[in-house]
């Protein structure tokens, strides 16, 4: 009985591989004559915009947080710009305010394994997919770790690495958005079983803390959080198409 049913899996396997020449031949299958009405379907079915996420002009939105075991932390707006940024190429964005830059300052009380905050009062939606964010930051050159903290379609936190803030000066951190492998895990910026509600919110960063360098004062600003987003589905919307947030 063995035999017979390795010699059918044999037969079905040599057919199969007949079928599969068979549709190479044809040229419909074949890796080195592809498909040309398939190529690009991905690319073409995107808009790539870089939008503004925030400028860090509105008093009292931006908050700091630190643990009081680490030491005392404050936050407040300045005049200035990065005179390095580029402008933003959003016709509907360009008349905005864009005067200021927020700073924060934290005092350690001692060295120590410490982290602290700077999240705006209420998340920041972006329309579409999001591909990138980029903030401008000016570190004063010491080694501490700059993580984007979002949240994703579904309400779940997650934290992204921006960089390192050993420079000096202003520089601009830029961070992909890893999409998510099925829909499911990761993190998920559209679903078709709930409304089209903004796939991506930017709820603030967190500065993770050189043990050794933790010590004294510290400042560092933040300006300009824009992002690389996807708005296909945005613009390509049918005018009388209905809206599924009721």
């Amino acid at each position: 009985m063995k035999k017979i049913y390795l010699a059918f899996l044999a037969a079905a396997i040599v057919a199969s591989g007949a079928a599969f020449a068979q549709t190479n031949a044809n040229g419909n299958t074949s890796i080195s004559d592809p498909d040309a009405s398939i190529i690009g379907n991905d690319s073409t079915m995107e808009a790539l915009r870089e939008v503004s996420v925030d400028r860090f002009e509105r008093e009292g939105f931006w908050n700091v947080h630190c643990s009081p075991d680490y030491g005392v932390i404050s936050g407040r707006l300045f005049e200035g710009s990065p005179e390095a940024k580029e402008p933003l190429r959003d016709a509907g964005n360009q008349e905005m305010q864009d005067t200021s830059v927020f700073g924060a300052k934290i005092e350690f009380f001692k060295r120590g394994v410490n982290s602290f905050f700077v999240k705006a009062a209420r998340p920041l939606p972006i329309e579409g997919i999001t591909k990138t964010v980029s903030v401008w930051v000016c570190g004063r050159n010491m080694g501490h770790q700059l993580w984007l903290l979002v949240q994703d379609y579904n309400g779940n936190n997650f934290e992204i690495w921006m960089g390192s803030l050993e420079f000096s000066g202003w520089k601009k951190l830029t961070t992909a958005i890893p999409p998510s492998p099925d829909g499911v895990h990761g993190i998920v910026q559209t679903s078709p079983y709930h409304g089209d509600k903004p796939g991506l919110r930017v709820v603030g960063f967190r500065v993770d803390c050189n043990p050794m360098e933790a010590q004294g004062a510290y400042f560092v600003y933040f300006d300009d959080l824009r992002a690389v987003t996807d708005l296909y589905d945005v613009e390509n919307r049918d005018p009388d198409d209905m809206n599924d947030a009721w």
